[in-house]
């Protein structure tokens, strides 16, 4: 039998509910001249019958905006500031805050509604429901830490991610939660994030990225270095994430003036349904269908519950997640018959355990004998692949950027390397430890360009968040609660503008300047608050590969610098179409988070660069520019 199209079976669900104003008017009115033998006109019932939605509706949102208020007032609180706007439902807000997603700078739409509310924290109250975005850090501090068991994801949001991550470990609230997160914490203990093999497979993996690298170069052609990083990344998580060595055999991107771009990264619509189903699917097959289903679902998170409508006739992310799934279960397979095939032979088992360091499915295998579900393994991994392919992607696609554009730095980076490590040395875990100025780089690149810019969580009761100043804010029950780190680490107010320092000028908050991570700026701004910075997230659900991708990240920076002198930026690689407009110059200075950037920065779950970031690297040692 045909699955029901998701707009169709969306109307079955919704339709009903929608009708029971109108089915209680018209038995009422049956009952009044049944019983009451009340006269009704024909135009009186079928006008009220005709309205009784309409009415509900308002009355409703007009008792709870009533409730809201009479609440935080017996609290002594008052209600987030709200947004204003001339139409019901907040669409003007919804419209333009659309386009801005769509056509301005990352973060504008946020500026832009914080400079009309003149606050750090607002109510947009789009489609009549509480949405309390914030980029305070007490505010934050408050959902993600101090109040954390009052904020979860929520059902609507776990309704929405579902397809994608299932009930894995980023998706999941409660008990089945604190269940992801036991299973894979001690993956990430410090004794298995300085091991041997671990830097064993970043020199693999980098050794292929720099084949491919070299080769394009050779070509004399520009390379995407956001793709040479996200296979890297990749590379990197299903080796040591699941114990599995493949090679993406697919070539690098060439620029379109070469070959016209084979497709936009924001919709992925380059993305072909090639597995016949049965073969097992390849890493050719498996990374564009993943990088296409994590676009659908960002989609879906624009119009929450409502998204069906957008795919009313065709579910656009089963046949992306079909590749994907079939790519996971098959390796989650050959890890559940490789337990059956130790516990039958118990008697190698120490043996094999001493030879070879377990992989984090191994450990979850071995973790659930009573379990044994392949769907709770699948999820899991499923979590881990998102976190250790993008996040590092983007952590080292920005790092690039900013090394490529703040040429002074990636010397002083590079001198620092030389002089600690050497040109040739394959980097461990404690020559990375002391390297002050690469951490500084990392972490001033996490500030501006945070892999995740923003999230969201939802109220599972009423709460009431501090106030620097003022009444506290009272925040509803079921509110959804966006916060942006994004904008939070871009602040003037948190990151400063310091006359005081002797520098040639002030540094801003807005400039790239990894100083800022080691001399006194650290300790006036940052570690009095140490809330203004969140790239990994804070509280219960703080980054657990936090370290991991530290060393992931460096280890590919030392060894790059080792073999490449300089990078400059081609941008002339970049469509036409993806290439920051020159209007954009006035919104930078309008949009009190952005810079003036050279590529188009934009984000699903992650942050990116609009068709990749197209770079040309000088090999050390020489004059050749490849």
């Amino acid at each position: 039998m045909d699955e029901i199209p998701p707009g169709i079976e969306y109307l079955i669900k919704t339709l009903p509910g929608l009708a029971t104003p109108a089915l209680i008017t018209y038995l009422v009115s049956h009952a009044a001249r049944t019983f009451l033998e009340l006269h009704i006109p024909a135009w009186l019932l079928w006008t009220g019958v005709s309205l009784s939605l309409p009415i509900w509706f308002t009355a409703s949102v007009l008792f709870i905006d009533w409730k809201d208020h009479w609440d935080a007032a017996k609290l002594g609180a008052a209600l987030a500031p709200r947004l204003k706007d001339p139409y019901p439902g907040g669409l003007r807000t919804l419209k333009k805050g659309a386009k801005l997603f769509r056509n301005a700078p990352i973060g504008s739409a946020i500026a832009t509604f914080t400079a009309e509310t003149g606050t750090r924290t607002f109510n947009t109250r789009t489609l009549f429901q509480n949405r309390i975005i914030t980029d305070e850090p007490e505010h934050l501090q408050a959902i993600l830490a101090t109040q954390f068991d009052d904020h979860d994801k929520g059902p609507e949001i776990g309704y929405l991610l579902h397809p994608l991550l299932g009930t894995g470990v980023f998706n999941s609230d409660g008990d089945m939660w604190k269940f992801h997160r036991t299973l894979t914490r001690p993956f990430f203990a410090r004794d298995r994030l300085s091991s041997i093999s671990h830097f064993s497979t970043f020199t693999t993996q980098f050794d292929l990225a720099y084949s491919s690298l070299s080769s394009r170069f050779k070509e004399g052609h520009p390379v995407d270095f956001q793709e040479v990083a996200a296979r890297f990344t990749l590379g990197c998580a299903l080796e040591i994430l699941l114990g599995w060595r493949g090679v993406d055999d697919s070539t690098l991107k060439y620029p379109f003036y070469v070959n016209q771009a084979l497709g936009s990264q924001d919709t992925g619509d380059e993305w072909e349904y090639t597995w016949n189903g049965q073969d097992p699917v390849t890493m050719s097959q498996f990374v564009p269908a993943f990088v296409r289903a994590q676009y659908v679902t960002a989609h879906r998170m624009r119009y929450s519950v409502h998204w069906p409508l957008t795919e009313f006739w065709e579910d656009k992310l089963k046949k992306p997640m079909k590749v994907v799934h079939g790519f996971i279960d098959g390796i989650v397979k050959q890890a559940l018959e490789r337990k059956k095939e130790i516990f039958s032979e118990q008697s190698n088992d120490d043996k094999l355990e001493e030879e070879e360091e377990e992989t984090l499915l191994e450990s979850l295998v071995k973790e659930t004998e009573e379990i044994l579900d392949p769907i709770i393994l699948r999820d899991e991994i499923m979590n881990m692949v998102v976190a250790g392919r993008d996040t590092t992607a983007c952590l080292l696609t920005f790092s690039i950027y900013m090394l490529a554009d703040h040429p002074h730095v990636l010397k002083k980076l590079r001198d620092e390397i030389l002089e600690n490590i050497g040109p040739n040395k394959i980097p461990t875990f404690d020559d990375l430890k002391g390297m002050k100025y690469l951490r500084a780089v990392l972490n001033e690149t996490l500030r501006l360009f945070p892999p995740v810019p923003f999230n969201v969580r939802r109220t599972n009761k009423p709460v009431v968040w501090p106030a620097k100043s003022g009444k506290p804010y009272y925040i509803p029950a079921r509110s959804r609660t966006p916060i942006s780190v994004y904008t939070m680490q871009r602040r003037k107010d948190l990151w400063g503008l310091d006359d005081q320092f002797s520098h040639s000028r002030p540094y801003k908050a807005l400039d790239f300047d990894p100083d800022r991570f080691i001399d006194d700026r650290l300790h006036k701004y940052l570690v009095p608050n140490p809330f203004i910075y969140l790239p990994f997230n804070a509280g219960p659900r703080i980054c657990l590969g936090q370290q991991f991708a530290y060393n992931e990240a460096s280890f590919f920076l030392v060894r790059l610098l080792q073999e490449f002198q300089s990078i400059s930026l081609v941008p002339e690689a970049i469509p036409l179409a993806s290439r920051p407009p020159r209007e954009w110059a006035e919104t930078d200075k309008k949009a009190g988070a952005t810079r003036r950037e050279k590529i188009w920065v934009k984000s699903h779950f992650t942050m990116y660069a609009q068709d990749g970031l197209w770079v040309a690297l000088r090999k050390a040692k020489t004059s050749e520019e490849f």
